[in-house]
């Protein structure tokens, strides 16, 4: 179930309802992971609230690359906003380590342990950048941080992701067209133990084939192997430079490559979730 039901307003009334919405609110801190749709939060946030009022916290930890908090430092010089780089400590949480089907459950625990604090000593609201398209896949994450008081502007005010990247925009926003990002440890299958060597060789094998000009991708850690999943119009290319790939991937400690014919798809492991979600069981999955 939805933490928070969306509203519904016309979509050229969207940023107004968003902004009335924070409008009321008042002094927030936002969950800035510098993705499309946090950076979308936190700017208009910024630009009606101020710097004052509007703090933008990033979580950091091993399951962040290095490229993504380098990416927050630099939106924020950018645009002006007050930010702060916030260390979160789910990898000392053994329920997190296990990584079970409650994982994103246990992460966002840890960064309202991070954030809360904050939020307390500037009489704020801790404000997450969840979209109505979020709503439907498994997020435990979601229920965990409303539980600690945590809000989704965006959602309450009907915002999809298409609408974040429209708005993002108009905005002149370079976050406009960013591909859809997720932390690390997302790309292990549940069941699998999260360590800082598995999210740092993901995280290496992401980079490398960043560096080779794909935009969205994800590398799937199954042990000795890397699955690839790219974009159906990127697959050819992929194939035409698979030494290059193999040699990209295996540099970050993988001994296997393999192309995952499906393509990128979100959520991809969350299928083999059926029927045991919520029961603590490890079978597989991510985001």
């Amino acid at each position: 179930m939805s933490p928070v039901s969306p509203a519904n307003p016309a979509p050229a009334d969207r940023l107004a309802t968003l902004q009335e919405l924070l409008r009321r609110t008042g002094p927030v801190v936002v969950a800035f992971s510098g993705g499309a749709d946090s950076a979308f939060l936190a700017r208009v946030a910024h630009d009606l609230l101020g710097p004052e009022r509007v703090l933008c916290a990033t979580a950091v930890s091993p399951s962040l690359s290095g490229e993504e908090e380098a990416d927050c430092r630099a939106l924020a010089a950018e645009w002006g906003l007050s930010w702060a780089g916030v260390p979160t400590a789910e990898l000392e949480d053994p329920r997190y380590v296990a990584n079970a089907a409650d994982r994103c459950a246990r992460c966002k625990t840890a960064l309202m342990d991070a954030l809360q604090p904050l939020a307390e000593a500037r009489s704020a609201t801790v404000v997450l950048g969840v979209n109505v398209d979020d709503l439907g896949d498994h997020r435990p994450g979601q229920q965990a941080a409303a539980a600690r008081g945590a809000r989704f502007p965006l959602v309450e005010a009907g915002f999809a992701k298409a609408d974040v990247r429209h708005w993002s925009r108009r905005l002149g926003l370079r976050t406009w067209d960013k591909p859809a990002a997720a932390c690390l440890a997302s790309r292990l299958p549940y069941g699998t133990p999260v360590t800082v060597g598995t999210l740092r060789s993901v995280a290496a094998a992401e980079s490398a084939l960043r560096a080779m000009g794909f935009g969205q991708l994800r590398v799937r850690h199954h042990g000795a192997v890397a699955r690839l999943e790219l974009p159906e119009e990127d697959l050819a290319e992929v194939l035409c430079r698979r030494h290059e790939v193999v040699a990209a991937v295996r540099g970050a400690g993988y001994d296997f490559v393999a192309l995952d014919l499906e393509g990128f798809r979100s959520g991809s492991l969350n299928r083999q979730l059926a029927g045991v979600v919520g029961t603590g069981e490890s079978v597989g999955g991510g985001s």
